[in-house]
């Protein structure tokens, strides 16, 4: 009976255990990363990156934004104009959300090559849009502070995880045109 059940969905399982493999494989050396590269209440060094560069990004915008450790959190605050508009934490700087969406480029593969320059030019785009995403909320958060809730965990998540739908659909229906094709 079990065996008949691993045999009729074979496809299942096997996107299943490519999924959630590559997903704990890259969480755990991600969790590495951060263990070896990260001193204690300190920001790990990508997260410090992600910080400076939404500095500059706002700042190109002809905003004053500056960016400063906290001193005793593993946070980043952001300024703008000299008020608080934001905290960037380790979570900020899209790697987990890469992490899911290589997963699921990685279950669904092709070509070792194409999944690859797939998986590249998608979190290329998810961390350029991430940037974005982090500016446009800091602005937004400096003219609506009111707004903060709806802003920071409704409209903004929903932007970065539609990104990623996205990317998946586009994904599914690339390997679907190239399986029915090749």
């Amino acid at each position: 009976m079990l065996r008949k059940l691993f045999t009729e969905h074979r496809a299942v399982f096997k996107f299943l255990g490519l999924f959630f493999g590559t997903y704990l494989l890259l969480s755990l050396i991600y969790l590495i990363y951060i263990s070896l590269t990260t001193a204690e209440n300190a920001v790990d060094p990508l997260t410090g990156l992600v910080g400076k560069q939404a500095q500059a990004l706002i700042n190109g915008w002809s905003y004053k934004a500056q960016v400063l450790p906290t001193g005793g959190q593993p946070e980043l605050q952001l300024f703008i104009n000299g008020d608080l508009v934001a905290r960037i934490i380790e979570g900020c700087n899209a790697v987990s959300t890469i992490i899911l969406f290589t997963a699921f480029v990685v279950a669904f593969k092709k070509t070792l090559k194409k999944t690859l320059v797939f998986i590249f030019a998608g979190a290329v785009l998810i961390y350029g849009i991430n940037l974005l995403r982090i500016g446009i909320l800091a602005i937004a958060l400096y003219h609506y502070p009111e707004k903060e809730p709806i802003l920071h965990q409704v409209v903004f998540p929903a932007l970065i995880y539609g990104l990623v739908a996205l990317l998946w659909m586009l994904w599914v229906g690339v390997f679907k045109k190239a399986k029915t094709h090749g």
